[in-house]
């Protein structure tokens, strides 16, 4: 939650998916635009902060088949 980027890899519907995360937007969509994220289907939620349990603005892109980094 200090503005860098995260992965955040899991599964649904039986599918492994990722969520690429930040509470930097700009951060997050500069990045996004160098890979060849579209910045309109970047999503806004608030996540908990755990440092000390608030909530703080983040932004994720859910990133699924060709777009899902290879696992290491």
């Amino acid at each position: 939650m200090a503005g860098g980027l995260w992965l955040h890899r899991h599964v649904w519907l039986g599918h492994p998916m990722a969520h690429l995360v930040s509470s930097d937007r700009h951060l997050l969509i500069a990045y996004g635009l160098s890979v060849g994220l579209n910045p309109e289907r970047l999503q806004f939620k608030p996540l908990r902060d755990p440092s000390d349990g608030q909530r703080r603005a983040a932004w994720h892109w859910e990133l699924v088949g060709a777009w899902l980094p290879p696992a290491e």
